[in-house]
């Protein structure tokens, strides 16, 4: 069969994409990818990525502020994405990278939920999902997205934690994104997690440049290996390959609006 795939997640603004970006969009169409996501980090990113956008027709961007480089966000970075959503952009399709991280040495977490709440707010505002981030803090990401409860949810991107956690944050509306990390047969924990959550709640994704599948360790992450991700998918999960390919296509494109 012949999938056709949305990469979900993939920073196309760092290397090894940056001055490559025709060649890349080659291979990852040859792989069946159509259509990419790329999240902004900061706000300084906000230009590159979408003038990326603009540029390419497979290329699709999302703005948010990153909880990881907190110390880089302040209040007039937040006036920067209201300014940006508040202009009509046809390639701008959710709000993220957002999300909680408390995996770095000071986190500043109180700082990183100020920011999340008033970006979930944003989204509210301009009716648009978001993608999110979140290492240590799905319970309390979950408590944040009930608060809010925005009418377009989002995903919570390459998701590693416990079924429970995956359930409750399906409850709430939003998809998991399923990235490179099912690749690893150690990874055992997501791997199940993968194979038991409703089709219908899976996007997929492959966080390029970073999060390398399994035998591709030290190399740069690339948006074709999003074939990959699918294909060990199928393999953990009980439905043919092309419904799955078809779910999640769907899934996808209802999540984001693309057209087709």
């Amino acid at each position: 069969m012949t999938a056709r795939f949305i990469d979900t997640h993939c920073h196309f603004d760092f290397p090894p994409f940056t001055g490559d970006e025709s060649a890349s969009l080659q291979k990852a169409a040859q792989a069946g990818v159509e259509k990419i996501i790329l999240p902004a980090v900061e706000a300084n990113d906000f230009e590159r990525v979408t003038a990326l956008a603009e540029q390419y027709d497979a290329l699709y961007m999302a703005l948010g502020l990153h909880p990881i480089v907190i110390e880089r966000h302040s209040d007039a970075c937040l006036g920067r994405l209201e300014d940006q959503l508040a202009a009509p952009a046809d390639k701008l399709v959710a709000i993220g990278e957002i999300g909680l991280d408390l995996y770095r040495q000071d986190p500043q977490f109180e700082r990183q939920e100020t920011l999340l709440d008033a970006q979930l707010a944003l989204a509210k505002r301009y009716d648009l999902p978001v993608i999110l981030h979140s290492r240590r803090t799905h319970d309390k990401l979950a408590m944040h997205l009930k608060r809010h409860d925005l009418p377009r949810t989002g995903v919570v991107h390459g998701f590693a934690g416990s079924l429970v956690q995956a359930e409750r944050f399906i409850q709430l509306g939003y998809k998991i994104g399923v990235g490179g990390t099912i690749t690893y047969p150690r990874a055992s924990k997501t791997r199940n997690v993968m194979a038991q959550l409703p089709l219908e709640a899976l996007l997929l994704e492959t966080d390029a440049p970073d999060m390398p599948l399994n035998g591709f360790q030290g190399q740069p992450n690339r948006p074709e290996q999003v074939a990959r991700v699918f294909a060990t998918l199928c393999e953990l999960r009980p439905e043919p390959a092309e419904v799955i390919a078809g779910t999640i296509w769907r899934n996808t494109v209802a999540l984001f609006k693309f057209a087709g």
